[in-house]
């Protein structure tokens, strides 16, 4: 069993795949974080649920589930937002954070209170046939205010969620999120940490990294970490 608290804030599409792969790899800890019901429309997607799961939080029908078939699991499940007034306290308390929020200003606020607390996390994004995850390692890689200073306004995030999701695209993005938990709490680096991959069920190839590099004067720090090591390279014999 693979010891480690891991915090999913999010119980849809990502967090209930993410949950459902932890605990299948032998996660000892999971914190489900969520304070929506299952609705109708979770069904087609959220593979976890079920009809008689409709109107339950999702958290208590997800924690029942996996407590169902991973009895050794130690589960959470809080029915309540990541905000403002329990973030920090919440990232403090994990090991690890996987976002699996739909919402881009509760993405920001995992971002800057995992830094704060030292907390590794793994960001991820889905949107119609096109998912994102990049892992960040607060100080030592890129954060998402390096590759973004604010998030998007509410106009254009209402935009975004009503292009909705597929479900296979985000059950990907789940599966690549838990395995990057995984690495971490195991001891080996995270592939994605500095490394945004995405995937696009629409065209060839689907599936493309890129490098992301800390942006200076972000708040992260991280840009400061590299400056020295990129310094040393350059001049190798000082």
């Amino acid at each position: 069993m693979l010891i480690g608290r891991i915090l999913i804030v999010g119980a849809g599409g990502l967090g209930a795949p993410a949950a459902w792969a932890l605990a299948r790899a032998g996660a000892a800890s999971l914190t489900l974080i969520d304070p929506d019901p299952v609705e109708l429309s979770n069904l087609a997607r959220q593979v976890i649920y079920r009809s008689d799961d409709l109107g339950t939080l999702k958290v208590e029908a997800a924690a029942r589930r996996l407590r169902r078939s991973f009895p050794r699991l130690e589960i959470t499940p809080l029915a309540l937002g990541f905000g403002a007034d329990n973030g920090g306290a919440l990232a403090a308390a994990h090991d690890f954070i996987i976002d699996a929020t739909d919402d881009p200003a509760a993405k920001f606020l995992i971002n800057d209170f995992a830094i704060s607390a030292g907390t590794a996390f793994v960001y991820g994004g889905v949107l119609a046939m096109t998912g994102q995850a990049m892992t960040v390692l607060p100080g030592r890689s890129a954060c998402l205010r390096c590759l973004f200073e604010a998030p998007p306004d509410p106009g254009e995030a209402a935009s975004c969620r009503d292009a909705g999701i597929i479900g296979p695209v985000a059950g990907l993005i789940a599966e690549i999120q838990a395995a990057e938990a995984l690495r971490f709490l195991g001891g080996e680096p995270p592939r994605l940490a500095g490394r945004m991959l995405t995937y696009d069920a629409a065209i060839a190839p689907r599936l493309r990294i890129a490098a992301v590099a800390a942006r200076a004067g972000c708040g992260c720090g991280a840009a400061l970490l590299s400056e020295p090591a990129a310094a040393r390279a350059a001049h190798p014999h000082q």
